[in-house]
C-alpha cells in the first residue's frame, strides 16, 4: 500500500478505524520549528464530531508524540503521531460484514486485498485516519506562519447553500480559524446547518464544496509538466476521503470566457509585480506567481446512509438490500475544512523545501 506523500517533506499514514491506534511520520521537517500542542488540539477540535451535524461517535484524539519533538521543538528526525482509538463499536458492522456498501471502498478492497484488509468502520480506508494528518498539519500550519503564509478554508457550498466568496483574504483566514462551523456568512451558515439535519432527519446526507485561500506564497516555487502546484496540491487533496473534485482559480468556469475576460493583466505596484485579477488561482505554468492561491474541492454526500440501498453479498455473490447501521456522518463537509488545511499546508512546505531547502521553514538555511 502507498501511505506516504512528499519529497523533501514526507508524510506516512498508518492504522485503521477499529485498530488499536492510529498515526502518521512526518520526516524531512526542519529542525528547530516550534511544536505547539495546544495549536494540534484546536486544529483536531475543528476536525471532531459535534452535536446533531455529526457522526454520533465520540473520539477524544488524546495524542502523544513520541518522537522527533525535544522541548517544545522539532528534531529534524522523524516526527510521530499517535493517537488512541476508544469509542469503537465494531459490533455495529457485523450483520453487513459481507455486504458492499454503496460508494464506500469495500468492493474495491476486497478485490485488492482478498478479504483480508480490516472491514470495521471502514478500515483503513476510513476518513479517522484524517485525524493524525490533521495533528501533523497544526504544525506544518504553524510552521507557514512564521514566514507569513497562511492558509484558511469555508464552505463555498452545500446543500444548494452559497457562502459570500472570500473579501479581505486576511481577516476572513483569521475569522475561519476561531469559527466552528466554516461560513463566512452567518447566515448561510445557519441555512446550511439545517440543510444538514434536514438530511439527518430523512436518513440521508449532503455534500459540497470547500473553498481555500493561500495568502503569503512567494512566486516562483513549483515545477513545470509532471511537478506543478497544481499537480501535487491535487494529489494531496485526492488522498481526503470523499473528494471527487479539485479545481483552481475560476475553475472550470474559466472555459466559458473568452481570453480579454480571463486573462489577469500584471501591473508594477510598490510591492512587486501584481496582477489586477486572479482568474488563475495564483499559478501559471505550474509555478506559483506571488498571488494568493484558490482553490476548491468537491466533497461527496457521506455514503453511510440510513436508507435502504441495493448492493451485493461478497460471500455468496447474491444480489441484496443494505440499510446501514452504526454511526455515521449526514455530512463531512464541515469538518473536512481542517484536512484540507492540513494537506494544503502539509504539501506547501514540501513544495517550499523542495525550492529554498529543508531549512528555509525554520529560517536557519545557510
Amino acid at each position: 500500500m502507498k501511505n506516504t506523500f512528499g519529497t523533501s517533506v514526507c508524510v506516512t499514514l498508518f492504522g485503521e478505524s477499529h485498530g488499536a491506534e492510529i498515526g502518521a511520520v512526518l520526516d524531512g521537517m526542519a529542525p528547530g520549528l516550534p511544536v505547539d500542542e495546544e495549536s494540534i488540539r484546536r486544529r483536531l477540535a475543528m476536525r471532531r464530531p459535534h452535536g446533531a451535524l455529526s457522526t454520533a461517535r465520540r473520539e477524544q484524539d488524546e495524542f502523544r508524540i513520541v518522537s522527533g519533538v525535544r522541548d517544545g521543538k522539532t528534531t529534524g528526525a522523524p516526527l510521530a503521531v499517535l493517537i488512541p482509538n476508544a469509542d469503537t463499536r465494531s459490533a455495529d458492522y457485523d450483520a453487513m460484514r459481507a455486504l458492499a456498501r454503496p460508494s464506500h471502498a469495500d468492493y474495491a478492497a476486497r478485490c485488492k486485498y482478498h478479504g483480508f484488509e480490516d472491514p470495521r468502520g471502514g478500515g483503513h480506508f476510513s476518513g479517522r485516519l484524517t485525524a493524525p494528518l490533521v495533528a501533523l498539519g497544526a504544525i506544518a500550519l504553524d510552521a507557514l506562519a512564521l514566514r507569513g503564509i497562511q492558509v484558511g478554508t469555508h464552505i463555498s457550498r452545500l446543500a444548494g447553500i452559497a457562502d459570500r466568496p472570500f473579501g479581505d483574504l486576511q481577516s476572513d483566514i483569521e475569522a475561519l480559524s476561531d469559527s466552528p462551523f466554516p461560513a463566512l456568512d452567518a447566515a448561510a451558515g445557519e441555512r446550511m446547518q439545517e440543510q444538514i439535519l434536514a438530511a439527518r432527519a430523512a436518513g440521508d446526507s449532503v455534500g459540497g464544496v470547500l473553498e481555500c485561500a493561500i495568502t503569503g506564497m512567494p512566486a516562483g516555487v513549483g515545477e513545470p509538466w509532471f511537478d506543478t502546484v497544481e499537480g501535487v496540491l491535487a494529489h494531496a487533496l485526492f488522498a481526503i476521503p470523499a473528494v471527487k473534485g479539485v479545481e483552481f482559480g475560476d475553475g472550470f468556469a474559466i472555459a466559458e470566457g473568452r481570453g480579454s475576460e480571463v486573462n489577469d493583466a500584471w501591473r508594477a505596484t510598490p510591492d512587486g509585480v501584481k496582477s489586477k485579477t486572479n482568474h488563475s488561482g495564483g499559478i501559471n505554468g505550474g509555478i506559483t506567481n506571488g498571488m494568493p492561491i484558490v482553490l476548491r474541492v468537491a466533497v461527496k454526500p457521506t455514503p453511510t446512509i440510513a436508507l435502504e440501498q441495493q448492493t451485493v453479498n461478497l460471500e455468496t455473490g447474491e444480489n441484496a438490500t443494505l440499510a446501514a447501521r452504526g454511526r455515521h456522518d449526514p455530512c463531512i463537509v464541515h469538518r473536512a475544512r481542517a484536512v484540507v488545511d492540513a494537506a494544503v499546508a502539509l504539501t506547501l512546505c514540501d513544495l517550499l523545501a523542495g525550492r529554498y531547502g529543508t531549512d528555509w521553514l525554520a529560517g536557519t538555511q545557510a
